[in-house]
C-alpha cells in the first residue's frame, strides 16, 4: 500500500447514480475508465470507485472524492472546462439521460472514510476487478444523524464479523453546491454505509440476511424517512474499490 500512502483525507465524496441508455451501460463504463480516473487523481482528487448496479441496468455509479469544498469547485472547474472533457463531452452525454442522483457526503468520522484500494493492475489482473460492492443508503429524520449512527453501529458490526469488508461510513454534507452545474440532491440527511465481499455466496448466504433483519430492526426505530435502500454494485473492469485477496 506504500504506493497508495499520500492518497487520503478525502472529506468531501460524491456518490454519483447516473441514467445511461439502453444497451449503452457497458460502452459507457469503458470510456469512462478509458480516459477519466488519472484526469481526476492528476488534479488532486480520487474517483475511489465505479461500477454497474445490480437490478437496474440503465445505472453506472462511480465514487468520487475530494480533500474539501474548495478543491471540489476548482477540480471541477478544471476538468469540465478542460481539453479532455471537451473532447469526450459529446460521446458521454449523448449515452447519459439523468446525472443529478448525486448525495453530496462526507466520513461519519475520519477513520470511517473511504477504503482507497491500489489501482487495478492492467498485467497481473488482466481480467479486471473482483467481489461485490454494497452501498446501505438510509434515508434520516432530521437531526437523527448521530442517534442513528449510533443505533447501527450493532448492525455494521455484524458485517463485519460475517466476512464483509467495510469500506467506508459516510453522512450527509449540508453545505452549498459549490459547481452548480453538476447538481447534488438536496432531500437529506442520509447515512450511506459501504462494504465489499468475495462472491455472491457471501452476499447472499452471509450478508442479504443480515441486512434485512438490520434494515427492519432500524426502521423500528423511528429515526429514518423510509425503507433502507441496499444497492448491489459489480465492480466495473478497472475499479479501485474491489475484492482483494488477502
Amino acid at each position: 500500500m506504500d504506493r497508495i500512502e499520500h492518497l487520503k483525507d478525502f472529506q468531501v465524496v460524491e456518490l454519483r447514480r447516473y441514467t445511461i441508455k439502453k444497451e449503452e451501460r457497458e460502452k459507457f463504463a469503458r470510456y469512462f475508465e478509458s480516459y477519466f480516473p488519472e484526469a481526476f487523481q492528476q488534479m488532486g482528487s480520487i474517483i475511489f470507485g465505479h461500477f454497474l448496479e445490480r437490478g437496474n441496468p440503465a445505472l453506472f455509479t462511480w465514487i468520487r472524492g475530494f480533500h474539501d469544498m474548495e478543491e471540489r469547485a476548482a477540480v471541477n472547474q478544471a476538468f469540465y472546462g478542460g481539453p479532455l472533457w471537451k473532447e469526450h463531452r459529446p460521446t458521454m452525454n449523448e449515452r447519459m439521460t439523468d446525472y443529478s442522483n448525486v448525495l453530496l457526503l462526507q466520513p461519519l468520522s475520519p477513520e470511517r472514510g473511504i477504503t482507497i484500494l491500489p489501482v487495478v493492475d492492467p498485467v497481473d489482473e488482466a481480467e479486471g476487478a473482483r467481489g461485490i460492492v454494497i452501498a446501505q443508503i438510509f434515508a434520516i429524520q432530521a437531526g437523527g444523524v448521530d442517534a442513528f449512527a449510533q443505533k447501527a453501529e450493532e448492525a455494521f458490526a455484524a458485517y463485519r464479523a460475517a466476512g464483509v469488508r467495510e469500506a467506508g461510513v459516510l453522512v450527509t454534507l449540508d453545505v452549498p453546491n459549490n459547481f452548480p452545474a453538476l447538481p447534488v440532491r438536496t432531500d437529506g440527511p442520509h447515512l450511506v454505509w459501504l462494504g465489499i465481499v468475495s462472491d455472491d455466496q457471501v452476499l447472499e448466504e452471509r450478508f442479504n440476511p443480515l441486512a434485512e433483519g438490520s434494515s427492519q430492526a432500524l426502521a423500528a426505530t423511528g429515526l429514518l424517512r423510509g425503507a433502507p435502500e441496499l444497492v448491489v454494485l459489480d465492480p466495473a473492469r478497472r475499479s479501485r474499490l474491489r475484492w482483494l485477496s488477502g
